[in-house]
């Protein structure tokens, strides 16, 4: 079976940057299942899955604009320190979720300079051309409940 709409799909991953550094990985780990089309993993990858099948490998290089996005400056702000009450120690790499106008966002500290903390609202792969070796494991059809659920259930999944 070829991967197209609604297809379940769950493959094994190396994910590295353009210096070969291995950003993540399911080596030793299951592999990562999700429901095709549904927006479960980043458009880029999921594109160049569309029509593999079980036992295809392949190399992916996924673009920001198709990965994690550009870097938005505008994300990047400085705060008060009394913005972290109740935190003792607020130190770079640190993620809080902060209430914006849009919903809540997940920063993370990069700097911390008196009372004065830097935190960055851009996921921690913006801006990065990301490379993925890719080995299919399995393609089935997605269950009527996955798709009106969105997302795959059962080994893999999620449970109800």
């Amino acid at each position: 079976m070829q991967i197209a709409q609604n297809s379940v799909v769950a493959f094994h991953y190396t994910l590295t940057n353009d210096a070969g550094e291995v950003l993540d990985s399911s080596e030793g780990r299951d592999p990562l299942t999700y429901l095709h089309g549904a927006g479960n993993i980043i458009p880029g990858l999921e594109k160049e899955l569309e029509g593999r099948a079980a036992g295809d490998t392949l190399n992916v290089a996924v673009s920001p604009e198709e990965g994690y996005g550009e870097v938005q400056p505008q994300l990047v702000q400085e705060v008060p320190r009394d913005a972290f009450q109740g935190v003792e120690a607020v130190e770079p790499g640190m993620q809080f979720q902060a209430q914006t106008q849009g919903g809540p966002l997940m920063v993370t500290v990069t700097k911390v300079e008196g009372d004065t903390v830097t935190v960055d609202g851009n996921h921690p792969l913006a801006g990065q051309k990301l490379n993925f070796d890719v080995k299919i494991e399995e393609v089935r059809e997605a269950s009527q409940e996955e798709i009106e659920h969105g997302h795959v259930h059962g080994a893999g999944g999620v449970e109800h």
